[in-house]
């Protein structure tokens, strides 16, 4: 099968069993979902949302973050885990926000990316998820592990990943194709003991048909 049919028909199937992808994080505005994509860091989705419940109480704008005292962020954040480089990450961030960018986040790659604690992967999901903006496909270790196994990449790291998938995935779809990838990644295609049996995506899988566990 030629790659080009190959991923019409894997995105078909990717569609219809998660039609309307989204991130687990709760957020409410661009913010807050910058806020927790941050957090989020070696760290569950529902850990972050424990805590962003009780921090955005506090801190509900980046004007409010901004002048948080370091060591109350710090309780607040410990669950995450890093939490002293988090507390740090976010005040700088909410801070730089509010200096250079009038309190709102901005809409563009080049300038989310500026911002502490924002890499290129935490960029993508908020320009995505909060704005609509398809600037870039968020790799995070789910997305690589899944796209691997699936046959669409053979780079090792998410900066090289990312290019290949946004030649193959149409723009228009990236910001749902990587939250269909992390849920999938989540619930079935996990790290240590994916559920080839019952996976409905197995007989577009390369990891599947290799181990013999396709349907």
């Amino acid at each position: 099968m030629e790659s080009g049919t190959r991923i019409q028909d894997l995105l078909r199937s990717l569609e219809h069993q998660y039609p309307h992808a989204s991130l687990a994080l709760n957020f409410r505005n661009p913010y807050e979902l910058l806020i927790a994509v941050i957090l989020s860091a070696q760290c569950t989705d529902e850990r972050v949302n424990q805590v962003t419940r009780t921090l955005f109480e506090r801190c509900p704008t980046p004007q409010a973050l901004a002048v948080e005292p370091l060591e109350s962020l710090e309780q607040m954040v410990r669950p995450t885990g890093y939490y002293r480089n988090k507390a740090k990450a976010i005040r700088a961030c909410a801070q730089e926000l509010v200096q250079k960018h009038g309190g709102e986040v901005p809409r563009t790659m080049e300038a989310l990316m500026s911002l502490a604690g924002v890499g290129r992967k935490t960029a993508a999901m908020v320009l995505g998820n909060a704005y609509g903006i398809q600037e870039g496909i968020a790799v995070d270790t789910h997305v690589l592990r899944v796209s691997q196994r699936f046959g669409l990449v053979g780079e090792k790291t998410p900066e090289a990943a990312e290019r290949r998938l946004m030649g193959l995935v149409p723009r228009e779809k990236w910001t749902w194709f990587s939250n269909a990838l992390i849920l999938h990644g989540r619930t079935i295609c996990t790290a240590r003991k994916p559920s080839c049996r019952r996976c409905p995506l197995a007989d577009h899988c390369d990891y599947a048909r290799q181990t013999g566990k396709g349907t």
